[in-house]
Order: C-alpha cells, then sequence, then structure tokens
C-alpha cells in the first residue's frame, strides 16, 4: 500500500532548507543549459546548509538508484525518451514524489514543466518557477507542442509562489505580459586556472589558437549549418572548426549536421564532451561562435568569455544582454556577415592581457556564489508557516527585483 500524501509541514528551528529541483533531464555530465544551471545552482545551495534534492529523468542518468553526488540527493524517476512526452510525464511523476516528502521548496525549471504547477500547488507544494528561455519558439516544436509550452509559461507565472527569469529581458517580458513579480537572477560562470594539458585536442587533431568553437545541442535554432558554411567561406587556412554536442534525440536536423561536417574540410565533430575534454577545447580555442536563433541567456557564451576567447554571436536580445562590443555581434541568419566576422577575427590577434581582462569581467558580472545567494534569497521570502492560497499576482515584493 502506497504511503499517504504528506501534508507541508512547518521548518522547524535549525532545520536545514529542503529543496527539490525538478525540469531538467539529470546530472552530472548530461548536457544542456538548464541541467549545467541546475548542477551550479544546487551545488552550491547544498554548501550553504540546504538539503537538495535533484529529480532526474531515468534514461539520462547512469545510475537507476537514488543515490548522492557531491552533497546532492539525485532521484531518477520513469520518463519516456520522447521528444513529446518526456517532460509533462516526469513532471507529474516528479510532483507527486515531492507531495509525499513534502519539501520546503519545489523548484520547478522552464516553462515546459511549469504546465504542472498548478497540480503542485494543489497538492500543498510551496513552488518556485525558473525561466530559462522562449521554448515555444524553438524550431524543432509542432503547433500543439508550441501551444502547451506556452501555456506552461502562463500557469507557471500566474500559479507560482514566485518566479525567476535568467535574463532581465525574460523578466520584462513576463512582468509586462502576466504583470507579476519576477526575479531576473542570470546564469553564470566559474573561471577556473586555465588547463595546460591538450588531451583533447590531440584526440581530434586540433591546434592550439588554431580553431573555432561551438558548443551546444545539435538542434535547430543553434544554426550549426549558418556557421559551417561560414566557416567554409571565412577562416583561414590551417584553422578547424570544432562542433562540440550531440543530439538528445537523432532527428533529420542532427543527420544534416552531421553529414556536413563530414562534408566540410576542417570541420570535426566531437560528439558531446564534459569534464576536462571539455574545458581544454574550450580555453585553447582560437574563437567562440554561437549563432543561434533562440536563447535563454547561453551559459555556453558567457563560460567562452570567462576562458577569455574572443567571441561572435548572434544579435538576438539574451546575446545582446551580455553586453558585448557591436563588432561581436551580427545578423542571425546572415551568413555573409557571419562569415566575414570570422575572417576579421581569425586575422586579429588577441593578447594574454586581453583574454585576462575578458575572465576578469565576466568572473565580476556572472558569479554563481551570488547566484546562489539570490536564489536563496528568493526562496526565503516564502513564508512556511503560513497557508498556501492559489490567488495569482498577490506576492510580496521580491529582495533582487528587475532593475
Amino acid at each position: 500500500m502506497k504511503p499517504p500524501i504528506k501534508p507541508r509541514r512547518r521548518r522547524g528551528a535549525g532545520r536545514p532548507l529542503k529543496v527539490m529541483m525538478l525540469g531538467l533531464r539529470g546530472l552530472p555530465r548530461v548536457q544542456g543549459g538548464v541541467e549545467r544551471h541546475v548542477e551550479e545552482l544546487a551545488l552550491r545551495l547544498a554548501r550553504s546548509g540546504c538539503s537538495v534534492e535533484i529529480l532526474a529523468r531515468g534514461p539520462y542518468v547512469e545510475r537507476k538508484e537514488p543515490h548522492r553526488w557531491r552533497g546532492l540527493v539525485v532521484t531518477p524517476l520513469p520518463s519516456p525518451r520522447t521528444r513529446s512526452l518526456e517532460a509533462v510525464v516526469h513532471t507529474f511523476v516528479g510532483v507527486v514524489h515531492a507531495a509525499r516528502r513534502g519539501p520546503d521548496i519545489l523548484h520547478i525549471h522552464a516553462v515546459g514543466p511549469s504546465l504542472l504547477v498548478p497540480f503542485a500547488r494543489a497538492l500543498g507544494l510551496r513552488v518556485v518557477v525558473t525561466h530559462h528561455g522562449f521554448d515555444y519558439e524553438r524550431a524543432k516544436w509542432g503547433r500543439l507542442a508550441r501551444v502547451a509550452l506556452k501555456l506552461g509559461e502562463w500557469v507557471g507565472m500566474r500559479f507560482a509562489d514566485r518566479r525567476i527569469a535568467v535574463s532581465r529581458v525574460i523578466a520584462r517580458t513576463m512582468n509586462t505580459r502576466y504583470d507579476v513579480l519576477v526575479a531576473a537572477v542570470p546564469n553564470g560562470v566559474t573561471p577556473q586556472p586555465q588547463p595546460s594539458s591538450v588531451t583533447a585536442l590531440r584526440q581530434f587533431g586540433l591546434t592550439r589558437r588554431r580553431y573555432i568553437i561551438t558548443v551546444s545541442r545539435l538542434v535547430p535554432e543553434k544554426r550549426h549549418l549558418d556557421l559551417i558554411e561560414a566557416f567554409a567561406h571565412g577562416a583561414p587556412d590551417g584553422w578547424h572548426l570544432a562542433i562540440v554536442g550531440a543530439a538528445d534525440h537523432e532527428d533529420t536536423y542532427s543527420r544534416m549536421v552531421l553529414a556536413a561536417a563530414d562534408a566540410t574540410p576542417g570541420v570535426i565533430a566531437t560528439g558531446f564532451q564534459s569534464g576536462l575534454a571539455l574545458r581544454e577545447l574550450m580555453a585553447h580555442a582560437g574563437l567562440f561562435v554561437l549563432p543561434s536563433s533562440h536563447e535563454g541567456l547561453p551559459i555556453a557564451l558567457l563560460e567562452a568569455l570567462a576562458e577569455g576567447l574572443p567571441v561572435i554571436a548572434s544579435d538576438i536580445p539574451a546575446n545582446r544582454e551580455i553586453g558585448l562590443p557591436d563588432d561581436c555581434y551580427f545578423p542571425v541568419g546572415d551568413i555573409p556577415a557571419l562569415t566575414a566576422a570570422i575572417a576579421q577575427s581569425c586575422a586579429s590577434f588577441r593578447t594574454d592581457a586581453q583574454r585576462e581582462a575578458t575572465r576578469a569581467l565576466v568572473g565580476r558580472d556572472y558569479d554563481w556564489d551570488v547566484i546562489a545567494e539570490e536564489v536563496r534569497a528568493v526562496y526565503e521570502t516564502i513564508s512556511l508557516d503560513q497557508s498556501s492560497e492559489m490567488i495569482p499576482g498577490t506576492l510580496t515584493p521580491l529582495p533582487h527585483p528587475l532593475p
């Protein structure tokens, strides 16, 4: 017989804040911006004294039983590995699991999983939602999926106890669209000493500072085909292009990218990389390019800046928010402009002092330690001793409101 759903309990004096996170595929070593965000955030919340449990999707994690990883509890739950169903099914199972365990905070990430916020609230859970980006704008989704994602955004913004957005652009849009308070708390980086090892470079036949890199999943909004075409026409002799990442679900687009990479001299598709191999590939590159048409606040771009790399990015609002010089941006989809930008950047010399200045700047403005403190401050604004009423739009001001 299954145990009954536990009512939300009062948090006793001195008891750690108990947080569950839901909406990601899993961790560690699972590709994706939401996954990286949750990993960095959860580790710091745990170090600050919170009890943090990650509700992962079973097919994406190596260990299928609940286990501990670096101070976090990782609980794999059932999830069909189909693009249209996995998020909503896993979120439903995760909400039921959370209701039985009774965390102080259920933190749901992304607008798709936010579709279940009213269900979580009805079960007595305190819910914080983080909006990572306008997922319904992604090219991979059909009409029905886009409607479901927009509905997820609406119910998440209207019925969550607290709301966070990873960029000021998203926070302003949500405030205007739904007339709700949203805390703008960005993604971050953790600058580290650059690795001296070049094992990954040797593996893929790359030469230090003589290759362009892009890091992302193989999905249409990342526009890898634009980059491959621009590289073929704009990169100087002796340079390579490393496409780092893989598809969660192999499809026509991912096969087209791999075929184009194979057919274009100098292009290397490395597949998904993590850990030291990824750090080596990022740290020793000569240029980072992000030609995407959709982002929330791109962690890969921030991490490239944290390595001191010169960067080129599409001029979408999420990339513009980072505040790079104008010559770092090009009109999204404009392949001749991207070709010219690549040629100019590859021909320029970037000193070690310039790289260090970039590293220091991004490390100051996008510090994960500060970000974790801001997220915890949002948690603490929720009174865990009061009843949870599903009345949207009546929340008290947040400690880090939209500037």
